[in-house]
C-alpha cells in the first residue's frame, strides 16, 4: 500500500499516527525544545560566528552561519528546523554547530516564513532560496559548495526532501544537483494524508501543493549521498513515511535508538554516536 492511499484513512487514526508530539512525555517534549535553544546558544562562542546574514532581502528572511575559517572552503552542513512548518527558528537550530566545527565543517541555519502566515508553496521556496543564496555565495562564505549537505527534522525533514527534487534549479542558476548529500530526520515525504489530518487546519494545502511538494512523488534525477533516519518512538505515521521514502529511494533508513520524534536530532550531534558518524561520512565527502 502506498502512503498517498492513507489519505483514505479515518481522521481520527492520520491524526493519531501524525500527531508528533505523542511520541514523549509532556515534559519530554518542553526539556526537548529548550535544549534546542540551550545547545544552539552555544554556537555563538564558536570563532567567527555569522549571525543574521540575509538571504533575502525583500522579505528580511535571515539565517546565521557557524564554523568557518577565514581562508579554507570548509563543506557546509545545512539543517532545517521541524515545527509543523509553524513553529521553531533559528535560534532553536545550531545544536550541530560546535560538534561540526570540531571535524572543520560549517553549519548554516536558516528561518522561513511560517504557516499560517506562509503556504507550502511560500514555505519551500523561502529554503529553496536560502540555499540557493549560500551556493552562490559560497566563495565570499568560505563554503565548498561541492561538499554540501542538507538535513533537517520532522518538517525540516520534509524541506531539506524538496531540495533534492528537480525543476527548480535552473530558475535560481544552480545546477541540476547542487546537493551533495542529504540526511533527512523524522520527515514527511507524502503530503495526501497530512493534508487530510489536523495539520491542514493550519496549512491549508492545495492539490497542487500536494502534488508538487510531496519528494516521493518526485525521486531526484540525480541521487545525492543519503540516508535517511527516523527515531525509534515515532508514532506509525512518521515510522511509515521514513522507510516507504528510503525504499523508492533505494537508501539507508537509520534507526535512532531509544529516541522520540524530537530528541533523536541530538544523536546528529555527537561526533562518537553512529548517527553523529553518518553526518560526517555524508558531509566529508
Amino acid at each position: 500500500m502506498s502512503i498517498a492511499a492513507e489519505a483514505y484513512w479515518s481522521r481520527s487514526k492520520l491524526d493519531a499516527d501524525y500527531t508528533a508530539r505523542d511520541s514523549c512525555s509532556p515534559s519530554e517534549f518542553e526539556s526537548t525544545i529548550a535544549g534546542y535553544l540551550d545547545r544552539s546558544r552555544a554556537a555563538l562562542d564558536l570563532p567567527h560566528p555569522r549571525t543574521g546574514l540575509v538571504y533575502d532581502p525583500e522579505k528580511g528572511l535571515q539565517l546565521d552561519l557557524f564554523g568557518t575559517k577565514p581562508g579554507e572552503l570548509r563543506p557546509l552542513v545545512i539543517f532545517i528546523h521541524g515545527g509543523y512548518w509553524r513553529a521553531l527558528g533559528r535560534e532553536h537550530s545550531a545544536f550541530l554547530a560546535p560538534m561540526l566545527a570540531a571535524q572543520g565543517i560549517a553549519c548554516a541555519v536558516p528561518d522561513y516564513r511560517l504557516a499560517p502566515s506562509a503556504s507550502m508553496t511560500e514555505i519551500v521556496a523561502d529554503i529553496r532560496n536560502a540555499f540557493a543564496w549560500l551556493w552562490r555565495e559560497a566563495d565570499n562564505l568560505g563554503i565548498d559548495r561541492r561538499r554540501i549537505t542538507v538535513t533537517g527534522s520532522s518538517a525540516g525533514g520534509h524541506l531539506a526532501a524538496t531540495l533534492l527534487q528537480g525543476g527548480w534549479q535552473a530558475a535560481l542558476d544552480l545546477p541540476a544537483q547542487p546537493v551533495a548529500a542529504a540526511m533527512p530526520v523524522s520527515g514527511l515525504f507524502e503530503l495526501a494524508p497530512i493534508a487530510v489530518s489536523h495539520v491542514q487546519e493550519w496549512m491549508q494545502f492545495t492539490p497542487g501543493e500536494v502534488e508538487a511538494f510531496s519528494p516521493l512523488r518526485h525521486p531526484p534525477e540525480h541521487l545525492p549521498r543519503m540516508t535517511v533516519v527516523a527515531a525509534e518512538h515515532e508514532t506509525p505515521g512518521f515510522h511509515r513515511q521514513s522507510e516507504a521514502y528510503a525504499k523508492a529511494l533505494g537508501v539507508p533508513c537509520r534507526i535512532g535508538a531509544g529516541r522520540h520524534h524530537f530528541d533523536v536530532v541530538f544523536d546528529l550531534a555527537d561526533a562518537d554516536h553512529p548517527l553523529g558518524r553518518e553526518l560526517l561520512k555524508l558531509a566529508r565527502g
